[in-house]
């Protein structure tokens, strides 16, 4: 296949894509998938398959009011895991809720998801169509994705702002906190989204955690956001960070 090229989400909706296999040749294949001036990033993280129907239904407001409006306002880009699933479901539905034009960019493990004309061996999983673009990373594991999902949004942000945001998620997630962090990203965890957001927030708090989280904890680049706060001052702290 030739960078970029087209995945069908349906019979009306083509979704501009890219597959990449370098880091080296990654900021040439952004530049190829229309993306030349630097734009504030928000990289979202968290929950998938494994978030209840309870869960999703209690945080979606945190994007619809909060999160998605917050990146049209600024022109910013979202870059986050791809899939039909979690938080990247939920901001995918709350990008077309709010009819937003933000470029809302996937990236996910080629050997993992569907696409239109290939036969899979292995299970793989449905692609957001709400996402307005695609890149397909190296990988037929879940994870094999973490670091290209940190070095998108660098690349993407060309030296401007960027934060990424921990809603829920389990130990992948860890991985992807672990690259964002890296990358000098701050990390903003939600405390009451549940699972490793939690932990996060409780181990800012001092309170007994695994090794890993400490690690990540100790970077001084994690900051606990309460769910329960006002939609007015998650906004603001969100901006405060993009602008």
């Amino acid at each position: 296949m030739t960078n970029p090229f087209s995945i069908a989400i349906s019979n009306e909706l083509t979704v501009p894509t890219i597959k990449v296999d370098s880091p080296e040749d990654l900021s040439k294949s952004m530049n190829d998938l229309g993306f030349h001036d630097p734009r504030p990033i928000l990289v979202i993280l968290g929950g998938a398959a494994k978030m209840s129907q309870t869960d999703l239904d209690r945080l979606r407001s945190l994007f619809v009011k909060v999160l998605a409006p917050v990146v049209e306002e600024l022109g910013a880009f979202v870059v986050d895991g791809g899939t039909d699933f979690g938080v990247m479901q939920m901001i995918g539905q709350a990008r077309a809720e709010i009819s937003g034009k933000f470029a809302l960019i996937g990236v996910t493990p080629v050997g993992k998801v569907a696409l239109p004309g290939h036969t899979h061996s292995e299970e793989v999983t449905a692609l957001e169509p709400n996402h307005s673009h695609f890149v397909l990373t190296p990988g037929t594991n879940w994870g094999d994705e973490s670091p290209w999902l940190a070095d998108v949004a660098t690349v993407l942000a060309k030296g401007s702002p960027s934060v990424a945001i921990l809603v829920n998620g389990g130990e992948i997630s860890k991985q992807d906190v672990s690259h964002n962090l890296r990358a000098n990203r701050p990390v903003l965890a939600v405390a009451g989204s549940g699972r490793l957001a939690d932990t996060l927030a409780f181990a800012l708090e001092g309170e007994a955690s695994d090794e890993e989280v400490r690690e990540l904890v100790a970077s001084g680049l994690v900051q606990a956001i309460d769910f329960k706060d006002s939609f007015d001052s998650l906004t603001e702290l969100i901006k405060s960070y993009l602008s």
